[in-house]
This record gives C-alpha cells, structure tokens and sequence, in this order.
C-alpha cells in the first residue's frame, strides 16, 4: 500500500498541518476536508501537481513524500 508520509515529514520540521494547509492554500486554493483527507490518506489519488506543490513546501522529494508498506 501507497500513503503519504507527511505527518512525518512535518513532524521532523516542527510544522503543524495548520502551517501546511495554510502553505498550500496560498498557492491553490484547497478545502480543509480534501487537504485533511489528502494527510489522512483517506483520498485514493493526488495529482502530479499536488505532489510537487508538497515537495516544495515541504523540501523533499517524492521519495520521502510516500510510503510503501506491506499493508493492504
């Protein structure tokens, strides 16, 4: 199973999902419930554009953005 690694990320840069939200709202405009969903992994895709949007804000590359576990 894919998922997003973003807690983590945020996590070890000391940022709230707050901050995040507020980071990527001021580039697209996006709901609290889809930005939740999308760090909750509760959504069954994400865009190529919000996945480079994220490694921006989040100074990493999709490789640290995902996860792949053996979880189904």
């Amino acid at each position: 199973m894919v998922t997003l690694n973003v807690k983590k990320l945020l996590k070890e840069k000391n940022k709230s999902k707050y901050w995040l939200f507020n980071q990527l709202n001021d580039i697209e405009n996006i709901s609290y419930s889809n930005f939740n969903n999308l760090v909750e992994n509760k959504t069954q895709s994400i865009r190529y554009k919000n996945i480079e949007k994220l490694c921006k804000i989040l100074e990493c590359t999709p490789n640290d953005l995902f996860k792949i576990s053996d979880e189904k």
